[in-house]
This record gives C-alpha cells, sequence and structure tokens, in this order.
C-alpha cells in the first residue's frame, strides 16, 4: 500500500525558512546558481544554523511518536538537489526527523502543494507566497530577519493570528482602506450577526484545532491568539464568526491600532501571521513572523 499524507497537519517550508541560508543566498544573488550550488557542496559536512521556522517545526514534530504521526514537515525549495543535501544533514544533526523533500532548482515550487495536501507552506520567496496562496494554499512570506524564539514552553505550541485578511477575508479591511474607520465600524456593527467570509488561514487554524484534539497523548498542547487592529463594536463579528466555525482561541486582543510587537512580546509566540507590512516589521522585532502576502492592503 503507498504511503499516504491524509489526515495529518502537512506543513511545506522551503529550506531557507527552516535553515539561516542568508549569508548562502547573498552569493546566489550576486552571481548565480552555480556558484551557490558549488558553495553548499562545500558545506555539507558544516550543519547549519536554525531559521526563523525552526522553533515551530521543532515543536510540531514532538505531537510524533508512541506509533503516531499526525504532522509532516516537507521541505518545498527552489534549491537544486544538492544543496538539498545540506538540508537533510543539517535537519539530521537537529534531530529533525524529517523524511520527505521536492527541490526545484530555481522553479516555482508551489504546484507540489496539491499533492502533499499541505495546510501551511512557508518560504522567503514572496512569489511563491503569492502562487500558493492564490491557489488555495495558507502561505507566508517569512521576514529572515526575525528574533527567533526563546526556548520557552517546550511543551506548548503558540501562535497568533491577525483576523482580517489572514483568517477573514479582506471585506471589512476594504471598506475601511476606501471610506476610513467610522465606515468601516457602521459597516461591522451593521453586520455583527452575519460571519465573515473565509480568509486564507482558516484552513490552517482548522488543522490545528484537529491536532490540539489529539495532542494530549504526547504532552504537547497549542495555544492560539487573534491580534487584531479591531476594537468595540468591530470586535462582535470577529468573535461570532469563530463561534460560527465551532473554534475557539485562547486569547484575543482588540488593540484599535496599537503597535501589535509589544503584545506579541508578551504572548511569546513561536510564529505570528499577519498580513501588513508595519504589523509584520513591529512582530519580526519580538518574535517569528510571516506576511500573509493577500487582500486589499498587498495588491
Amino acid at each position: 500500500m503507498a504511503a499516504s499524507l491524509d489526515g495529518k497537519l502537512v506543513v511545506a517550508i522551503s529550506s531557507r525558512a527552516l535553515f539561516d541560508f542568508e549569508e548562502e543566498n547573498s552569493v546566489f544573488e550576486q552571481s548565480d546558481d552555480t556558484a551557490y550550488m558549488a558553495l553548499q557542496q562545500s558545506l555539507l559536512d558544516l550543519p547549519a544554523k536554525p531559521g526563523v521556522a525552526y522553533p515551530l517545526v521543532k515543536k510540531l514534530l514532538a505531537f510524533n511518536g508512541n506509533g503516531q504521526q499526525p504532522v509532516e514537515v516537507v521541505i518545498l525549495s527552489r534549491n537544486d538537489p544538492v544543496s538539498g543535501l545540506r538540508v537533510f544533514r543539517s535537519a539530521k544533526h537537529a534531530g529533525l526527523h524529517l523524511e520527505r523533500g521536492v527541490f526545484t532548482r530555481g522553479r516555482p515550487a508551489h504546484h507540489y502543494l496539491a499533492p502533499l495536501k499541505a495546510n501551511l507552506f512557508l518560504s522567503a520567496n514572496e512569489a511563491d507566497v503569492r502562487d500558493a496562496i492564490n491557489a488555495g494554499f495558507p502561505a507566508a512570506r517569512v521576514y529572515p530577519q526575525s528574533v527567533q524564539a526563546a526556548e520557552t514552553h517546550a511543551d506548548e505550541i503558540r501562535i497568533a493570528f491577525d483576523g482580517d485578511a489572514v483568517l477573514f477575508s479582506d471585506e471589512a479591511e476594504q471598506v475601511f482602506q476606501a471610506q476610513g474607520l467610522p465606515a468601516f465600524h457602521a459597516h461591522e456593527h451593521d453586520k455583527a450577526a452575519l460571519p465573515l467570509p473565509d480568509g486564507p488561514f482558516r484552513p490552517l487554524l482548522e488543522a490545528l484545532h484537529r491536532l490540539q484534539q489529539q495532542g494530549e497523548a504526547h504532552g504537547m498542547k497549542i495555544r492560539t491568539a487573534l491580534v487584531t487592529a479591531r476594537s468595540a463594536p468591530a470586535h462582535e463579528r470577529a468573535i461570532r464568526t469563530l463561534m460560527g466555525w465551532n473554534i475557539e482561541v485562547d486569547e484575543a486582543m482588540f488593540l484599535g491600532g496599537l503597535e501589535k510587537g509589544p503584545f506579541l512580546r508578551e504572548f511569546q509566540p513561536d510564529f505570528f501571521f499577519d498580513d501588513q507590512t508595519g504589523h509584520c516589521e513591529s512582530g519580526a522585532r519580538v518574535g517569528p513572523t510571516g506576511q500573509v502576502v493577500y487582500g486589499v492592503t498587498n495588491r
């Protein structure tokens, strides 16, 4: 019988999101893939340093054990296969049990998300992230310069999500951008009982919810937070939408335009997802951050 990824939480991740390949990437950008390949081959025996998404991947893989493997992490990279050798060697050195990888040597990689049945794609390549979101997959462009998550909360994954254009559609954000804050509040007040349309990251939140229900047996927990610029009265529609999905978040922060970074510093997420550049830059100063390149603010 063929192996299957059915029912698993599948995270596809680029090599540059998992490991710190920024110096090597600068060689690629200044030269060509031949020089990059030669450099990676010369460094085969030197394990790469952890990258932005490393702490998240390490904790996700901790859900596997006792004969069960509810989480699958797959390398999906524009790297060449030779460079892929260093990725797998670095993963083995770090104790990350990774079995699968797809390497496309500079070609777009998002086409492989469908057969992988991916619930999340993390990459430093904005074009690949846009293509993935357009194809219907939760995806984010990691900020390689993000402050890495501290080695805390070893038995708990903490993930923070923005609301509009991330968990929810950008319907309300379009009103805000076009007509301003008073119109936005009026719009959300009038539609408080009407659930917001789905955003690109609803499938990931649902997959995490399923994993959370399995996680106690492995000693791992998931803690989620909604961190949004919304404030009352626009908070009600967001909460009602989550209630309609039968999903609970552990924390909700309705910040009314306050900078998100200081609040994220207190929550200590293993990853934060937002669509707006300013919020991502604020988040990246305190922890791992990915930009969801979706919605009216990213057109």
